[in-house]
């Protein structure tokens, strides 16, 4: 059909009752792209419309070598995605009721991620937005509409996907800046490191609640000790230096607010690509690393912490440990436990945000003896889970006993980088702890878990599928909500809706009794690869982002009703 009949129905369509704007969903030709409109609102109030555009490339006229690999590719649906953000706030206005008058995209955060908004291959360029279809009350305002889908939306396309109107050189700096930091991660494993921090890197945030980097006078750029400085020759930009972080176990030390957790927290997001600007761009990490931290209260099911904790009173066992309101020495050897289950190759920890408890016992020893203790203290299993392939980063700042077991030691001072290891090893030497490490020569086994698929509802009321997130904190599962505060990693709303999605496709392809938690993460995440997240949904969304195997399991690990054997 052409636009011209689309204005002409929406004409036609003026002051009907809301419900009629469902006439319109199906495609219109414009001149120079397909306009779909795929769901429509079925009142002012709602959720927005689902609509998309797909310009051909002989239109878009988008060369080649700005989309012919999986992270150009990447880099490219950003940045346009961005581009139409843009151009879309300045036609948007209010035009009635609601959200009338809306015309919007996924909101992006400072990371690169796949999402499922823009999509671009030798043909097209398609990208899906959502608008709110003006209504006064819930009476059509269809001459609105009609300016907002016939003129608004071909201005802003022409705007934001035509290459000849963008900024070419602002495209190509964030092609060959995500090329190059993925590249760098590649190189990591082959150069035994876990993660490298770029000279020149900006790490600290404007605030709690503004990810943007602080300005260049007020920040101080990273630089390297020179005894950790690392070199790589990378594709585009050429030579760049760095501090590398070699496998094994590596503390991170220093006074208050001098920068311990503003590297850790670059180290945690660096497992993500960074936007040209950000700071992080070359803060790049290990794609096994995953954050730890006590969670006291969530839920853990059928988990083995005998690892950490073992001999509990009264003989109850722990290698298949369940409990409702977990404590906090128990909620981070489950974390632990389910992220090495997940598969994950270093851990992430800020003494800040640990158990005490759960980190160290030395005086103790003397008063209460081990068969006494149910906890074996992170300090004592440290060593085994490099021997696994488990690095761990740790962040101190209170106490020295990790001295003896760690492999180097940075000290932050006023956010500048020192390597202390060897004044680490010799206060290790001359104040010795006395303590007796209780965490014997081999690990333990990693849990091995057959989810249950019937412990997975995602129906509510009339509904087989309900699925709500609330910012990147919260999943209405069903009737269930899913706490992932604690789960520090997921950086964009998107994450948790495609998480939610994978956790029903999941149940329904792969969860049948027999199989695994880590076979049905790599059998979902295999299927997104070869499908990309369309494969999730059943009909195309334009809200969904990207997530790591790691928090889909943290997902799973956090839904109360979970079973497992």
């Amino acid at each position: 059909m052409q636009y011209q009949q689309l204005r002409q129905q929406l004409n036609q369509l003026d002051g009907r009752s809301y419900k009629a704007y469902k006439d319109i969903q199906g495609r219109y030709k414009f001149p120079d792209f397909t306009l779909s409109i795929d769901y429509v609102q079925g009142d002012p109030f709602a959720s927005p419309s689902k609509l998309s555009v797909r310009v051909p490339q002989s239109v878009a006229g988008f060369p080649e070598e700005l989309y012919h690999s999986p992270s150009r590719n990447i880099a490219l649906g950003d940045y346009l995605t961005r581009e139409f953000a843009q151009a879309a706030r300045q036609v948007s206005t209010r035009r009635g009721t609601g959200k009338s008058g809306q015309i919007a995209i996924a909101k992006v955060t400072q990371e690169v991620l796949e999402r499922s908004c823009a999509t671009l291959n030798s043909d097209w360029v398609e990208i899906r937005f959502t608008v709110g279809l003006p209504a006064q009350g819930r009476r059509i305002l269809g001459h609105l509409a009609g300016e907002m889908l016939c003129d608004d939306i071909p201005k802003i396309v022409e705007k934001a996907l035509f290459y000849r109107n963008l900024n070419q050189s602002k495209i190509r700096t964030q092609v060959e800046t995500i090329e190059d930091a993925d590249w760098l991660r590649d190189r990591l494993k082959e150069q035994n490191l876990i993660a490298f921090i770029a000279n020149g890197a900006i790490l600290p945030r404007r605030s709690g609640v503004d990810d943007r980097p602080l300005t260049a006078t007020e920040a101080i750029p990273f630089v390297s000790p020179e005894s950790l400085q690392v070199e790589f020759n990378c594709p585009n930009r050429g030579q760049i230096t760095g501090m590398g972080i070699p496998t094994g176990i590596t503390l991170i030390v220093g006074g208050g607010y001098h920068g311990k957790s503003t590297l850790l927290r670059a180290i945690e997001v660096g497992v993500y690509n960074h936007i040209p600007g950000d700071g992080r761009e070359f803060v790049i990490t290990d794609p096994g690393a995953m954050k730890i931290r006590a969670e006291d209260g969530r839920s853990v099911v059928g988990v083995d912490i005998s690892p950490f904790i073992n001999h509990l009173p009264q003989g109850r066992s722990t290698q298949q440990f369940s409990t409702t309101n977990a404590s906090g020495s128990t909620s981070q050897s489950a974390n632990i436990m389910e992220a090495l289950e997940a598969g994950t190759t270093v851990l992430l920890v800020d003494e800040d945000t640990a158990a005490t408890n759960f980190m160290i016992r030395r005086r103790m020893q003397a008063l209460i003896a081990k068969e006494k203790e149910p906890i074996t203290p992170f300090i004592d299993k440290i060593k085994s889970l490099t021997t696994l392939g488990v690095s761990t980063i740790l962040v101190m700042g209170g106490s020295g006993d990790y001295f003896d077991v760690a492999d180097r030691a940075v000290a932050m001072d006023n956010f500048v980088a020192y390597d202390v290891t060897d004044r680490a090893k010799a206060v290790a030497a001359e104040y010795a702890t006395g303590r007796q490490s209780e965490g014997g020569q081999e690990f333990g086994s990693i849990p091995n878990r057959i989810p249950i698929p019937n412990s997975l509802d995602p129906s509510s009321g009339k509904r087989d599928v309900r699925l709500k997130v609330r910012d990147v904190d919260e999943v209405r599962f069903g009737v269930e909500d899913i706490d992932l505060t604690a789960v520090e990693q997921i950086v964009d709303p998107g994450q948790l809706r495609a998480i939610a999605a994978a956790m029903v496709y999941g149940k329904d392809r792969y969860m049948d009794g027999r199989r695994s938690l880590r076979e049905i993460l790599d059998r979902v995440m295999a299927d997104i690869d070869e499908q990309g997240l369309d494969v999730l949904t059943r009909f195309p969304e334009g809200d969904l982002v990207r997530f790591r195997p790691l928090e889909f399991a943290a997902a799973l690990n956090r839904l109360r009703t979970l079973q497992v054997r």
